[in-house]
């Protein structure tokens, strides 16, 4: 009996060892996914506030494909407020949500960054002023938004005035 006993609890030992670890990397793996995904709905909601704010200042038309013609003082400071809010944003998202390799949920949640990016460099005001925005951001993210920049506007020149 004790035999038979001591040949279970080697095979429970065999079987059981490596079904747990299986088990353990899953669940590790589903916490990553969960963490991953609240990251991402953290970055979604923050975007979905700071198209509130432009609501707020439909005067800047910065949901229209033009930019506004001659801005008022208090008017460009205001877009320039605006637009260092959004360069933040696309900074952390960058940081946050951006690898080199990714998966396919990734590179999908990632896309759509990208296309954010992108629509916002298409806007003429949102070019002229990027280089001033982009100053003392992480340098990979720096990269990044220009080469964005320079495929949907062309080469970035440094603007005197805004």
């Amino acid at each position: 009996m004790r035999d038979a006993w001591e040949l279970a609890s080697y095979i429970v030992t065999a079987l059981g060892l490596p079904v747990a670890i299986v088990f353990f990397a899953w669940e590790q793996r589903k916490e990553r996914d969960n963490e991953e995904e609240a990251q991402y709905q953290q970055l979604s909601d923050a975007y979905n506030d700071f198209l509130k704010v432009v609501l707020v200042h439909p005067d800047l038309q910065l949901r229209s494909n033009e930019p506004l013609e001659n801005p008022t003082a208090e008017q460009r400071e205001r877009m320039l407020v605006i637009f260092d809010m959004l360069i933040s944003l696309f900074e952390r998202a960058y940081l946050v949500a951006y690898k080199t390799d990714m998966g396919e949920t990734e590179a999908r949640r990632w896309n759509s960054w990208d296309d954010y990016m992108r629509e916002w460099c298409r806007r003429e005001d949102f070019h002229n002023v990027l280089p001033a925005l982009l100053r003392g951001e992480d340098p990979e993210f720096q990269e990044y938004i220009r080469r964005i920049a320079e495929e949907e506007r062309g080469p970035i020149t440094i603007q005197t005035t805004y």
